[in-house]
């Protein structure tokens, strides 16, 4: 997941609304989104390699999000797949704040991440390099590969947009989401970060979605909760850059 675009408690219909890039390799073996098989609570895509996640939900409410943290000392194999903490914490029964201190404990099994722990009222932000827990307080948020609410371009431009388009409806239309997160636009390099990969890349890597020959945005993730606890989730898959499909899902929390 490399872009993850949301606000919380601050328009007057929904607690929630979410809308996600993520990012990976065209030859990852991936599962979209439903309701697990074999952990029925759960509604997320699947990464059938390592058996994590990178975003779900489950009936209950509780919800995670993770992004890679983007550092060449952190692009190597760890000790256990990053989606695992996704799951895990989906999986599990502890309040994010004591999940998110016993993750501290081993945050050095995992290369760079961040991740978003909690449920469809509050919001808890971590990454293993500053090692810090953070309350998510009201308001337009983003994350990419790098800290919560770091002004990278598509960081900036994406806040921006989902921030003025709440701003202007009542009525939350998953179409106008899902437009946003198509957009394809590069930054000009002058304001590129430098994470190590170099300017080229850096530019590939800029956009909200991503084409590239083996690598790009698999699916997009909107999601909204209102104040009447009603979950509406849809994803949209790609292959190499085209449409291929879309799942919705619609239930009340319980």
């Amino acid at each position: 997941m490399c872009l993850i675009l949301f606000q919380v408690q601050e328009h007057p219909k929904y607690k929630l609304v979410l809308a996600a890039n993520r990012d990976e390799s065209y030859n990852r073996p991936t599962a979209q989104a439903q309701f697990w098989q074999d952990k029925p609570n759960i509604l997320a895509g699947r990464d059938l390699l390592q058996m994590g996640t990178w975003l779900g939900m489950t009936k209950s409410g509780r919800f995670a999000a993770i992004t890679n943290y983007r550092d060449p000392a952190h692009m190597k194999p760890s000790k256990h797949s990053r989606g695992h903490i996704v799951a895990d914490y989906l999986e599990s029964s502890k309040v994010a704040s004591s999940f998110l201190d016993q993750l501290s404990k081993k945050k050095s099994d995992y290369v760079g991440f961040n991740v978003l722990v909690g449920d469809v009222d509050q919001l808890l932000y971590f990454n293993n390099i500053e090692d810090k827990v953070t309350t998510i307080p009201p308001g337009t948020h983003g994350l990419s590969n790098h800290f919560l609410n770091t002004p990278w371009p598509k960081v900036v431009k994406g806040k921006e947009r989902l921030r003025n388009y709440l701003k202007s409806t009542d009525n939350v239309e998953k179409e106008e989401l899902f437009q946003i997160l198509a957009n394809t636009d590069q930054a000009h390099e002058e304001s590129l970060p430098d994470t190590g990969i170099g300017l080229q890349l850096e530019k590939k890597l800029s956009s909200m979605f991503i084409k590239l020959p083996e690598y790009g945005t698999r699916c997009s993730t909107v999601l909204t909760v209102d104040y009447d606890n009603q979950v509406s989730f849809t994803e949209r898959t790609f292959e190499a850059g085209e449409f291929v499909e879309e799942v919705n899902y619609q239930f009340s929390v319980n």
